[in-house]
């Protein structure tokens, strides 16, 4: 039987490893967009609809796991992610066709990262699941911050055809290693909800769940808004600043989502000591400050507004292990799968609206200059705001309750 540190290790590392192709087209946006001759809003749809096609699937995968053993989902959906990446290097050819791709690679990611979680919550429970959740859920950034970096990397030596191939690579070593560590180690028995598959009533009566779910929604919004534009958007500032041009923007937008990884962490621990609900309203309402004012440096001088982007970033990813502790910790037993089906599909439609609109501002306000990007960060800050107010609300009545 494995360990508990190698467990979560293992169960982290098959997650980055799966995950090599998230970020693939955000990094090559510039790119695609000029290849393709697509608009902003045409940018922001095939950004936004990776994680609409999460949200379709996540309901029913998720909630299987409650009643068949999330490897064998695991499994086929990392599949799945390989072909997908595979489709698009070798088939895509503009704005339909992207969209397809995109949309199977969204519905993979909702048969991996949350049944990945829910199988490493099955097997640690007690006071190491906050900590196993949070190193979990903050490998998230490492997968995003790799896949903007090799695929920039790849496409900049090669082509952007041999990025989306080359990081599908990640999803069968993704199985063969989630396959070993979780075959080695057994589930800790649990009772088989008495509800049908896609009943999520409980879920929804679940006042404490639910402020927590919602809140992952706006967290969503803008650390998926954040992750799909920052590219262009420094590169729309290295316009500004033609001295800088030659600094590399993928690998500042990689450095950005590594410190997600510290910062996640970091949240979790700050809010087992001081409060998990204290702590991400602070910095869910710090956030949302800093993106309405992000958006307006572009004036600045380059270095300055790429520092600024790797501050941002870490405020916009304290909260992430807090919040997703907190819903799990608020699920009952046998009920968990539900919960975070619930909490996958709301929190989705966040990461899905959240880059769409984003596009959307920017065609509307102008992306030639800065008041355009400025209001479109801004609208990101508008949307995370919506995440202390559901805990604020949710929380007084599960307190009342």
């Amino acid at each position: 039987m494995v360990s508990d540190r190698l467990l979560i290790f293992s169960l982290c590392l098959a997650e980055v490893l799966g995950m090599l192709g998230i970020s693939t087209f955000s990094a090559l946006l510039p790119e695609l967009q000029a290849e393709w001759g697509l608009s902003n809003s045409q940018a922001g749809w095939i950004t936004g609809i990776y994680y609409a096609g999460y949200l379709s699937a996540v309901p029913v995968l998720v909630s299987l796991t409650d009643r068949v053993d999330p490897l064998r989902i695991y499994l086929a959906a990392a599949a799945l992610a390989g072909l997908s990446l595979l489709g698009f290097a070798f088939l895509a050819e503009g704005f339909w066709t992207a969209l397809l791709f995109r949309t199977l690679a969204g519905v993979a990611l909702a048969g991996t990262y949350m049944p990945g979680l829910k199988a490493l919550t099955d097997r640690i429970e007690g006071p190491r699941q906050p900590r196993a959740v949070a190193f979990y859920t903050s490998s998230f950034g490492i997968g995003v911050s790799l896949s903007f970096l090799i695929s920039g990397e790849v496409a900049a030596a090669l082509s952007w055809q041999w990025a989306f191939g080359l990081v599908a690579l990640g999803a069968p070593l993704a199985m063969a290693l989630a396959g070993w560590a979780l075959t080695a180690r057994s589930a800790a028995a649990h009772p088989v909800p008495k509800t049908h598959l896609l009943d999520f009533r409980p879920v929804f009566r679940n006042r404490r769940a639910m402020g927590y779910i919602l809140a992952y929604s706006a967290h969503n919004w803008e650390l998926f808004g954040l992750r799909g534009w920052l590219v262009a958007f420094l590169v729309f500032c290295q316009t500004l600043q033609p001295a800088y041009a030659g600094w590399n923007v993928t690998l500042i937008v990689t450095i950005v989502a590594l410190f997600a990884v510290p910062s996640s962490i970091i949240g979790g621990e700050l809010a087992m000591r001081f409060g998990r609900r204290r702590v991400v309203t602070v910095v869910m309402a710090t956030s949302a400050v800093m993106a309405a004012l992000y958006g307006f440096s572009g004036w600045l001088p380059f270095p300055l507004v790429a520092g600024l982007a790797m501050f941002y970033g870490m405020f916009v990813t304290a909260d992430s292990a807090a919040i997703t502790t907190g819903a799990v910790q608020a699920a009952p037993p046998g009920g968990r799968g539900a919960v975070m089906a619930v909490h996958s599909c709301l929190g989705f439609i966040g990461a899905f609206l959240g880059p769409l609109a984003f596009g959307v501002v920017l065609d509307v306000a102008g992306a030639d200059h800065v008041l355009g990007w400025g209001l479109a960060f801004a609208a990101m800050g508008a949307g995370v705001i919506m995440g202390p107010l559901a805990l604020a609300i949710f929380g007084r009545r599960a307190t009342a309750g």
